[in-house]
């Protein structure tokens, strides 16, 4: 059986009472988590443009953008939430896939439901729950160092097929519509590379995609067929070292949904490793930015490739999210990376090249081109002392997860970070209404909560 066979018969098989409790929790959690995050990124200064831009594409009132609740074409207001949810690089990711699905999946089909009406909070997580599966299983087939940028690439595939898992489509329709978002797909690494704004709005673009593909695929039109597998497929065209038998073993045995890993920083999921590992040391012993000598991260070399770069004067926050050095540095002198690290001005203050030049980094024995883990951590402190921490897994994976309260918080922080912002009896409601959206009978009635009144 083809893979992409494999993936229709999982999509088109697998009913709600086939999550078990824990997947179910999971899919709560990472929407919750997701919801926040997309909230807070209307904050960012790029936000405008693309709704500037998105305002000329139609004014159809089918769906809502988060936080601002201006409506849109459903394709549209897709773009925009999925770039929300990716422009401050806050969002969950899958690991061993390298691949963000939520950022992708989730607006998608709360644009969807918006348009459609009547899809309940059941309806929804089913969705979700398979869309992450066909976006992260694809992810994890992949063998090759990314040239691509994989997160809105297989994000637009598991989008597509949660939206038609959603529309109730059969198997031809399902087969074309993952066709035509195949004949869409789009984002190039040299974004990442460059520190690109960019990068997100891939996320936000291949969203839309999938939104397209859905609604020609709807009409009957037709798509190709060996999209993962074929000559000129998926595997063979952007990866060139796949092997579906690396995935395949999963489907249908565990919903990756329950494998996601929170992000406790806004960055790059690749520097985690080390801030983790600085904090942990730090509060073991006690040392303080004026203490270290040096530090030295070994890693993998995917984590090294991802956000092993060089700091330098004028970098903007987008290059900043994914620079090991400045990220170090901001730990060391504050305790942390919060949202507000990024701005034009800290950016500007030199006084944090000195820490940063402290840091270095090397590969580590993992031959793995998609491992973002194991990593240790090396400090070497003024008088001498050489601490060391090893990670076999980073703060937010499963194997070491958020506590409740600290996602709370986070979602909490997101939620007052938006622009504009969300006051306490708003993030109470919204919160509960997340914590318990199996229950709701339309989705329209969450996106209700996801606006701020004017």
């Amino acid at each position: 059986m083809t893979a992409i066979d494999s993936l229709l018969d999982h999509v088109l098989a697998t009913r709600h009472e086939d999550l078990p409790p824990d997947v179910v929790e999971a899919a709560k959690t990472f929407i919750l988590d997701s919801v926040g995050v997309g909230l807070s990124g209307a904050r960012h200064p790029r936000t405008a443009q693309v709704l500037r831009a998105a305002r000329q594409w139609g004014e159809a009132r089918q769906a809502r953008v988060w936080c601002s609740g201006e409506y849109l074409p459903a394709a549209s207001a897709a773009m925009l939430n999925a770039y929300q949810v990716h422009n401050q690089e806050y969002d969950c990711v899958h690991e061993a896939a390298v691949v963000h699905p939520m950022a992708t999946v989730l607006p998608a089909l709360m644009a969807y439901a918006e348009r459609e009406g009547g899809i309940s909070g059941e309806q929804l997580v089913l969705a979700l729950t398979l869309g992450v599966d066909v976006a992260t299983l694809i992810g994890m087939a992949q063998g090759a160092p990314m040239r691509f940028f994989r997160p809105a690439m297989c994000g637009a595939l598991g989008a597509t097929a949660a939206l038609a898992r959603l529309a109730g489509c059969d198997r031809v329709t399902l087969h074309n519509a993952l066709g035509l978002v195949y004949s869409q797909l789009s984002g190039t690494m040299q974004a990442h590379l460059e520190g690109s704004p960019a990068l997100a709005l891939q996320v936000g673009l291949n969203a839309r995609a999938a939104l397209t593909a859905l609604d020609l695929a709807l009409q009957g039109f037709e798509g190709p067929k060996d999209i993962l597998d074929g000559p000129f497929g998926y595997f063979a065209l952007f990866d060139g070292q796949a092997d579906w038998s690396r995935a395949s073993a999963e489907l249908g045995r565990r919903f990756q949904i329950a494998q996601l890993s929170h992000k406790p920083f806004p960055t790059g999921r690749a520097a985690h490793g080390a801030l983790d590992g600085l904090l942990t040391l730090r509060r073991e012993h006690g040392f303080g930015a004026a203490d270290i000598a040096a530090i030295e991260l070994a890693a993998p070399p995917l984590v090294l490739r991802l956000v092993g770069r060089p700091a330098h004067a004028g970098m903007d926050a987008n290059y900043a999210k994914l620079c090991l050095p400045y990220l170090v540095a901001l730990v060391l002198r504050e305790g942390g990376v919060g949202l507000d690290a990024f701005t034009p001005a800290r950016l500007l203050d030199t006084s944090w090249h000195a820490l940063a030049a402290k840091v270095s980094w090397h590969p580590n024995e993992v031959a793995d081109a998609n491992a973002l883990a194991p990593q240790s951590l090396a400090v070497t402190l003024a008088d001498g002392r050489r601490l060391r921490i090893d990670l076999p897994h980073v703060l937010g994976h499963p194997g070491r997860k958020f506590d409740v309260a600290r996602q709370m918080a986070k979602f909490e922080a997101c939620c007052r970070s938006a622009d504009p912002h969300f006051d306490a009896p708003r993030i109470a409601a919204l919160a509960a209404a997340l914590c318990n959206i199996e229950q709701l009978a339309d989705v329209r009635e969450l996106v209700d909560l996801m606006v701020v009144p004017s």
